[in-house]
């Protein structure tokens, strides 16, 4: 079975939980999404499947074509849980398509906003290896595809905010002591300065949950590629040293209650029959915080904190159990899902 990116180990190390980088592009020849019609929309998605496949195996032989809008909401909602689409790309109307490599390191959505958007995220501090492998996927594509390109505004895209580069790199983060102690509110202004935008754990026009944030770039012009990545990898550092430095001052002046309350977290997940999806995240960012801060002293779970977080989502728990779940029977499962992972035995 191939390890997803949201199964590394690497994800319960530290702040970092992800890297990902999303590029926005558009086919020179065709209206853009906003203004195509069906049958340009169906071509669009016919020749960024060729070009895959004349990009060789490495590629394309890992990939699955998927149509979107032959699925269930449950099914489209358990992709955006998964980050392999945003939660906008099923609200357009037309023919779309996802491409997705089955380790779900990449994705390309093909017919949302642009033509294509094309992402690949890894899990942990990844950022370079992560343009590393865009860059050889739109090498690829940019082959067989003329993009929408103008000498001097760069790559044309639908909306303002992303031309020039069309790209958006971000970070996403565990940050639980800067919530906690309302540092982080105090930092999103200062953010701003420097080019970069807080959103929420599914990105622009979604809500933190469970303390995680995403760090992007806000603008797509005035800079290479390298130097918004530059920006934001210092920019994130700069957040996540301060998230580090409050964690360890907090510990000296609170340990025995911060101890208290992992472990009670940990005690309430490992025993609860019944949970809501706000006290799972509430609980398993706890625990998470105790991993990574050292005060859980319990033997770890071989599956990380945050793919089991994404896992008890409503919308991947029916996906997984391949029925819709009414809110009691969901309350049961996810206590079940979250013991069963915590304490290695059957229940």
């Amino acid at each position: 079975m191939v390890e997803k990116w949201y199964d590394s180990p690497e994800l319960d190390k530290n702040q970092y939980i992800s890297s990902r980088i999303r590029l926005a592009r558009n086919i020179r020849k065709y209206p853009f999404p906003t203004t195509q019609t069906e049958a340009s929309a169906i071509k669009v998605i016919e020749e960024t499947r060729a070009a895959l496949l004349r990009g060789g195996e490495d590629f394309f032989g890992t990939f699955e074509l998927i149509d979107i809008d032959s699925k269930s909401e449950i099914d489209k909602f358990a992709y955006v849980n998964r980050h392999a689409i945003s939660p906008e790309f099923f609200k357009h109307d037309g023919p779309k398509a996802l491409f997705l490599r089955d380790d779900e390191k990449i994705s390309i959505m093909v017919n949302e906003e642009d033509h294509l958007r094309l992402q690949t995220i890894f899990g942990g501090d990844n950022i370079d290896r992560v343009w590393d492998m865009i860059t050889r996927v739109d090498d690829v594509l940019e082959k067989s595809i003329e993009y929408a390109f103008d000498r001097t505004f760069g790559y044309l895209t639908s909306c303002p905010t992303n031309i020039g580069t069309g790209i958006r790199a971000s970070y996403m983060l565990h940050l639980p002591m800067l919530e906690a102690t309302g540092e982080f509110a105090k930092l999103a202004p200062d953010i701003g300065k420097f080019g970069m935008t807080v959103r929420g754990i599914y990105g622009e026009g979604t809500e933190p949950m469970g303390s995680i944030y995403q760090i992007s770039n806000q603008t797509t012009t005035g800079k290479s590629e390298q130097e918004i990545i530059k920006n934001l990898k210092g920019i994130t550092s700069k957040i996540v040293e301060k998230e580090v430095y409050i964690t360890k001052k907090m510990i000296e002046q609170n340990r025995s209650e911060l101890e208290d309350r992992t472990y009670r977290a940990y005690g309430i997940l490992t025993h609860a029959r019944k949970l809501t999806l706000k006290e799972s995240v509430q609980l398993l960012s706890q625990v998470r915080f105790g991993f990574v801060s050292g005060l859980l002293c319990v033997k770890r779970p071989a599956q990380n904190i945050y793919s089991i977080l994404m896992n008890v989502q409503n919308a991947l728990m029916q996906h997984n159990c391949g029925r819709t779940l009414h809110e009691n029977e969901a309350e049961v499962l996810r206590s079940e899902y979250i013991r069963n992972c915590l304490i290695h035995t059957p229940v």
